[in-house]
């Protein structure tokens, strides 16, 4: 079992889940229960489901919920780029957020590349 709470990769993702939630309330009402509640439930996922994944019995288990949290973080940058795209965020703050994601992608790669190495 890991301490989630410690692990660099969760804690930058409640950053990011938070910056998500923020910057919400600037894009406009009619897209807050489209893209932007997309946005939120992806955000929400990555450290959902590292937390969930820590707590499971084996390597393997974490492992497959680290998979769920990297593919909720490529969702996540999905719609960031998509966001931009449409002009609903400023190049500044999506470019900034992508990078954020990018960032968390890379560190949860890492992680389980060490992960399957010792198992």
């Amino acid at each position: 079992m890991h301490n989630f709470e410690k692990l660099l990769f969760w804690q930058k993702s409640i950053l990011l889940a938070k910056k998500i939630y923020l910057i919400s309330h600037k894009i406009s009402s009619e897209e807050r229960f489209g893209l932007i509640s997309q946005m939120k439930r992806s955000a929400v996922s990555i450290p959902s489901n590292i937390a969930e994944g820590s707590g499971r019995n084996s390597e393997k288990e974490f492992n497959h919920f680290l998979a769920i949290a990297l593919g909720s973080a490529f969702e996540l940058q999905t719609q960031l780029i998509l966001s931009k795209e449409l002009e609903l965020l400023d190049d500044v703050s999506a470019n900034d957020l992508i990078a954020d994601v990018s960032e968390i992608q890379k560190m949860i790669y890492s992680f389980r590349n060490n992960l399957v190495k010792k198992s």
